[in-house]
C-alpha cells in the first residue's frame, strides 16, 4: 500500500504539470481514468463476493498512469473504458494483485489504442492548443532526431500525451521513488542505455530519443511494476533490454496495421512484450541457494 501511494504522490507533479498545460480537457481525461479504474475494480470485487481493496490505491494508480499517458484529443469515455477493461480484463480476471501477468495500464492504453485509434489525433501544443506533429513523428517524416529544442522537451513544452510531456517532472518523480526504495531501478537503467547506445550507433543526440514520446513514463513508471516485472536483478537488467530493443525498433520502423493509426512509439509494445518473459526470467535468475 505505501508504494502505491508512493507511485500516487511521485506521478502528482507531472500530472498538475499536464492540467496546467493542457486545461481543463487534461483533468478531465486524468480524472475519467481514476475514477473508472477505481469503479472497475469496486463493482468486479462486489459482484464476484472479493474482499474489496481499493483502498491499496493500486486501481488508481492504474487509472493514473493511463490518464496521463493519452492525449487530450481523446474522448472521456474512451479513457474511462479502457481503464475499466486495464483493471478487468488486465488484472481482476486473472486474480488480482500479484497474480496479473500484464500491467494493468498498459493493458488498458494496449485496448484504446485498438478501440479508439482516430481519438488519439490530433496532438496538440500545450498552452496554445495548436495542432502539431510530436517529435517522434517529425522523427518518421525526416529520419532526423532534430528540430525540437531538446530544452522544450524536457520540460515539457512539446504536443503529446497529458503526462507524457515534462521529462523532468517525471524524473523528479522517480527519483523520489527510486529514495523510498519502492521501484526497480535497473530496469529503467536497462533501458535507457539500450536507448543511449543504439542512438550513439546512429549518429543522433540520445537526449532527443531520451525525452521524446513515453519512454521516461513507460520505463519508470509502467516496466517498473513489482507485480509484472523479474524479481532478481539480473532478470531486471534483460528486461530493461529488451524494452529498449524494442522500444527503438518501432521507434525507427514501426508498423502500420490497416485501419488503425500509425504507430511511431513503442513503449505499450515493448513492456507488454517483457511482461510475457518475467515468469521466465524469474525461474532463469533465481539465486542459487546458499550452502
Amino acid at each position: 500500500m505505501k508504494m502505491m501511494y508512493g507511485m500516487l504522490t511521485a506521478l502528482l507533479p507531472a500530472a498538475i504539470w499536464g492540467v496546467y498545460a493542457f486545461g481543463l480537457a487534461a483533468l478531465i481525461n486524468i480524472l475519467a481514468g481514476v475514477v473508472s479504474a477505481v469503479a472497475a475494480e469496486a463493482i468486479f470485487q462486489t459482484l464476484t463476493k472479493q474482499k474489496i481493496t481499493v483502498k491499496d490505491g493500486s486501481a488508481a494508480v492504474t487509472g493514473l498512469l493511463l490518464g496521463m499517458a493519452v492525449s487530450i484529443s481523446t474522448p472521456w469515455y474512451a479513457v474511462s473504458a479502457s481503464a475499466a477493461f486495464g483493471i478487468i480484463a488486465g488484472k481482476q480476471l486473472l486474480g488480482g494483485v500479484g497474480k496479473n501477468l500484464f500491467n494493468p495500464a498498459m493493458f488498458g492504453r494496449l485496448f484504446y489504442l485498438y478501440v479508439f485509434p482516430d481519438s488519439i489525433l490530433p496532438w496538440l501544443r500545450p498552452f496554445d492548443l495548436t495542432t502539431s506533429a510530436t517529435p517522434l513523428e517529425i522523427l518518421r517524416e525526416t529520419g532526423e532526431a532534430a528540430g525540437v529544442p531538446i530544452l522544450d522537451m524536457f520540460l515539457g513544452r512539446i504536443p503529446g500525451a497529458i503526462g507524457e510531456v515534462s521529462s523532468l517532472l517525471l524524473l523528479i518523480g522517480f527519483s523520489y521513488l527510486v529514495y523510498r526504495k519502492f521501484v526497480r531501478w535497473r530496469i529503467p537503467a536497462a533501458a535507457f542505455s539500450v536507448v543511449l547506445v543504439l542512438a550513439l550507433i546512429a549518429g543522433h543526440n540520445p537526449l532527443f530519443y531520451f525525452f521524446a514520446g513515453s519512454l521516461v513514463l513507460g520505463a519508470c513508471f509502467m516496466a517498473t511494476d513489482p507485480m509484472t516485472s523479474p524479481r532478481f536483478p539480473k532478470g531486471q537488467i534483460v528486461f530493461g533490454i529488451g524494452i529498449g530493443l524494442i522500444i527503438m525498433g518501432m521507434r525507427w520502423w514501426g508498423w502500420q496495421t490497416p485501419g488503425v493509426y500509425e504507430f511511431t512509439e513503442g513503449t505499450t509494445f515493448a513492456v507488454l512484450t517483457m511482461n510475457l518473459f518475467t515468469p521466465y526470467l524469474n525461474r532463469t535468475f533465481k539465486p542459487a541457494p546458499k550452502k
